[in-house]
């Protein structure tokens, strides 16, 4: 047993330390002999067990799948895989059943940025002396809408007049005091918009950035699903809806990865534990937006929300 090899271990390294030479009885023989049997046997069948198991593993089981397209369904029920069709399937009006009536928050609004009403923005050279305010930006040529977005879905629409203009969501307790690089919309892992920089569309978010190759739309839809945790921009013509770009949790396709995508994956569902709000940033002088029209019904629509 245990013990009695111990002991007799023991016994042995001080004789051998003292240089003595002694005479191990038979049974003391014995007992080294049927314990280094026992060790051996165990470590086989140790190994046998452990060849076995990793045959199952990775061979065909029962049901003809292998350990690795295990792990590949399981990656697909975490990463459902993202839609490769542009044109997107419903109408406008099915999007206008979701409409958000924005008005924008002159409290927010940077000194180089002056409002028309509660719809419109434009970018100019001589600052505004708005009163002091702690919502407003300071740093960046930003401007938020008064309206919190906190759950179910919504549904708007920006017309680009002119110059860069980007457009997306910001988390409602964003520091609108943060410098110029990590306050523009989608350079902050609260905030995330699509751009338009005069020559094509891009998409931002925790300061990774992925271009979009669609031409230019007038109008943009943008729509927030709360319950998806996925926001999608739309390229809006007549009542036809292009799908510009969705962020949403997606998995890799085999062989392939995503440095944007790999950020949308561990961080962008975070974005929806925060109150939201509409954001717009002008990011060239005479840059200049108007938040969209929609059909006086909608106006129904968000008074029974």
């Amino acid at each position: 047993n245990a013990v009695s090899l111990a002991q007799e271990f023991q016994a042995l390294k001080i004789a051998m330390e003292e240089n003595l030479s002694p005479a191990p009885s038979f049974q003391n023989e014995l007992s080294f002999t049927k314990s280094a049997q026992a060790v051996s046997t165990v470590k086989e069948m140790l190994a046998t067990a452990c060849k076995n198991q990793r045959e199952r593993l990775l061979g065909k089981g029962g049901d003809g799948l292998s350990f690795q397209e295990t792990e590949e369904e399981a990656s697909e029920s975490q990463f459902p895989e993202k839609s490769s069709h542009p044109i997107c399937p419903e109408s406008r009006d099915y999007f206008l059943k979701f409409a958000f009536i924005i008005d924008l928050d002159s409290d927010t609004a940077d000194k180089f940025i002056q409002l028309f009403g509660t719809k419109g923005a434009k970018r100019v050279l001589c600052p505004i002396p708005y009163p002091e305010s702690v919502t407003r930006f300071i740093n960046c040529e930003q401007v938020l809408g008064e309206n919190v977005m906190n759950r179910g879905n919504y549904y708007w629409e920006v017309e680009l007049i002119d110059g860069w203009v980007s457009i997306g969501v910001v988390a409602e307790d964003f520091n609108p005091r943060e410098s110029y690089d990590r306050g523009r919309l989608g350079r902050n892992d609260k905030s995330c918009c699509l751009q338009w920089n005069g020559q094509n569309y891009a998409v931002w978010f925790g300061g990774f950035e992925s271009v979009i190759q669609q031409p230019f739309f007038q109008t943009i839809g943008v729509f927030l699903e709360y319950s998806e945790k996925a926001l999608t921009f739309y390229g809006v013509k007549d009542s036809k809806m292009t799908c510009l770009q969705q962020l949403k949790v997606s998995r890799f396709k085999k062989g392939q990865f995503d440095a944007f995508q790999n950020k949308i994956n561990h961080q962008f569902p975070s974005l929806f534990s925060f109150n939201l709000k509409p954001a717009f940033f002008l990011e060239s002088v005479d840059a200049h937006l108007q938040i969209g029209p929609l059909k006086k019904d909608c106006v129904s629509v968000l008074k029974r929300r």
